[in-house]
């Protein structure tokens, strides 16, 4: 399946220059969100692992069905504020100042083995900020691993060190 003709790209969104890749389009056709999820999958499955954690929100969309898929659990990296239990915190970069992630201080045990995932690397900084989380917790990164990458704004050079998986590229 050509996953990138299920990806709508709006041209100039959300400011001049930019080719906002959309992919509402991808997630609501039921087939291809699976086989989405099952090539992430597929592409993860030998990899050793105990978790899959993703930030909020979209990294859910992502996270949540690849560990369902490959039977492992979810821990939630939430914006400030969402969580109840005591949290870490580490900061991440936006486009016009910083916001914070959360992660409850017993989501990872020490010495877990964790894959990352998100929807989409671009410059890497809200993904570098989940895996600042896991290894406060003493994690271990096993894979980041995203739906899109936008090869062009080189988030992979941020991630050096890691092992990087991304399902399609722009």
């Amino acid at each position: 399946m050509d996953l990138k003709q299920k990806i709508r790209v709006i041209e100039d969104f959300p400011k001049k220059g930019i080719s906002f890749k959309d992919i509402t389009t991808l997630l609501k056709d039921g087939e291809a969100y699976r086989y989405s999820i099952k090539s992430l999958a597929d592409l993860v499955r030998q990899k050793e692992f105990d978790l899959i954690t993703g930030p909020e929100a979209r990294g859910f969309i992502i996270g949540a069905p690849l560990a369902y898929e490959l039977g492992v659990g979810f821990v939630p990296a939430r914006k400030r504020g969402k969580l109840p239990g005591k949290t870490v915190k580490a900061d991440y970069k936006l486009e016009y100042g910083t916001d914070v992630l959360e992660m409850h201080v017993d989501a990872i045990k020490k010495g877990q083995k964790v894959i990352v995932a998100d929807d989409l690397l671009a410059t890497g900084g809200t993904i570098f900020s989940t895996i600042e989380l896991v290894e406060k917790l003493g994690g271990v990164i096993s894979a980041v691993v995203f739906l899109i990458e936008l090869t062009e704004l080189k988030g992979r050079d941020s991630l050096s060190g890691y092992d990087v998986i991304s399902l399609i590229k722009y």
